[in-house]
């Protein structure tokens, strides 16, 4: 689908801090936040409290609106507004649940998390998911579901070694290739109603 101009126009007002400009904002997407929550949980088998959703639809608002729309800002328009957010939506739900729950979804202790360091991989950051999907287009098969899972997806090396078959210790050259290939390319269903907003 295309960047539409209500959409674009719903941006600028963000973007201008117009009166109700982020309430409006909310209210587009908020269901398709939750619904990307909700499938992220059900690839991963993660079992979500009613309180853990509205967490986790939270902490993506937060960071969409952080600094000033940052995530926003650097949208370019070359795919439709309801993707680049799904596709923040969920690699923030990957992140959030690979910290909070264990493989088979069950919750562990927080803070035994804040305890231990995060020795997953740091997928790329959020600016450069556009560039990701237009590498992705260019690649062989093979790699382009490695750095689909890795980037997109926010997946460790085991789990992408799992679930592709494929030697962990081969994954790191893939990825290399992959961000070679960026660097060069540099320049060229559920109810919204307790779900905290923050303030802009």
């Amino acid at each position: 689908m295309p960047f539409l101009p209500l959409d674009r126009q719903l941006l600028q007002r963000c973007f201008q801090h117009d009166p109700g400009a982020w309430n409006d904002f909310v209210d587009r997407f908020i269901g398709l936040i939750y619904h990307s929550i909700h499938y992220t949980a059900y690839l991963r088998s993660a079992q979500l409290k009613p309180e853990d959703v509205e967490d986790l639809a939270a902490e993506v608002l937060l960071q969409i609106v952080a600094n000033d729309y940052a995530v926003l800002r650097t949208f370019r328009g070359e795919s439709s507004l309801s993707a680049y957010l799904t596709v923040i939506t969920r690699r923030i739900c990957v992140h959030e649940m690979s910290r909070k729950f264990t493989p088979g979804g069950v919750r562990v202790d927080s803070k035994a998390i804040e305890q231990q360091p995060d020795h997953r991989p740091q997928p790329v950051g959020i600016e450069g998911l556009e560039q990701v999907e237009r590498i992705l287009r260019r690649l062989p098969a093979r790699e382009r579901e490695v750095v689909r899972l890795f980037y997109l997806e926010g997946r460790s090396y085991e789990e992408i070694s799992i679930e592709l078959n494929m030697p962990i210790n081969s994954i790191g050259s893939v990825l290399s290739r992959a961000r070679k290939r960026l660097n060069d390319n540099s320049d060229g269903d559920a109810p919204p109603t307790k779900t905290k907003r923050p303030k802009v």
